[in-house]
């Protein structure tokens, strides 16, 4: 397999760590994306949308959208809940984390780390408010259970961990019950930490 990624985004650092609980071999090929690498004819044949992360499967064709390749990657193992209604319940939490995590921990991180946060202070200060709406959620949700589904970690775990565990990189604190939850995903066999913050590469004047 290859993974198309970028070190920076943690849409991309989610499979990675997934692929790093499950010890699977795969070759990195890291996408500048902000060279243009992501939008070459070449690249946009694996996903015409031009984002990554993408997996190149050993049968070779290619699998875009994050938490797509992260359903695919868990099928048949640990990390997909064994009852039909638990994997119902998973799939629920892959939906929330494109909707309430990413758009707004997500793109907040990115725009004040790349210099974009000034151009555009009304929806950055909504975003903000949409965050903290998310984290208080996920610490309600995550006060009677050590994790999303049931007793052990899953697919909707990491899929929301992504982005949630950085947080504090855009100065939103992280509850006590969301704390201890990230710091049982760090203790999982073969956890690797991610994602780095965006280098001056993908800075706007």
């Amino acid at each position: 397999m290859r993974l198309y990624t970028n070190a920076a985004s943690a849409n991309g650092y989610k499979v990675e760590l997934l692929l790093a609980l499950l010890g699977r071999r795969y070759e990195r090929i890291e996408v500048a994306i902000f060279a243009g690498e992501s939008r070459t004819p070449a690249f946009l044949q694996k996903n015409p949308a031009g984002r990554i992360p993408v997996l190149e499967r050993d049968d070779g064709t290619s699998l875009p959208e994050s938490n797509a390749i992260l359903w695919s990657l868990a099928r048949d193992t640990a990390y997909m809940p064994a009852a039909s209604a638990d994997r119902d319940r998973a799939l629920a939490w892959l939906m929330f984390e494109q909707s309430e995590v990413e758009p707004v921990i997500g793109s907040v991180r990115f725009w004040l780390q790349t210099g974009r946060a000034a151009a555009r202070p009304d929806e950055l200060a909504r975003r903000l408010d949409g965050a903290r709406q998310t984290l208080a959620l996920l610490e309600r949700e995550l006060g009677g259970r050590p994790f999303l589904v049931d007793d052990r970690a899953s697919v909707a775990d990491l899929a929301v961990y992504g982005y949630t565990h950085l947080a504090p990189e855009i100065d939103l604190p992280l509850g006590p019950h969301v704390r201890a939850w990230c710091d049982r995903i760090a203790a999982l066999p073969g956890y690797v930490a991610g994602a780095v913050r965006y280098d001056a590469s993908a800075r706007v004047a």
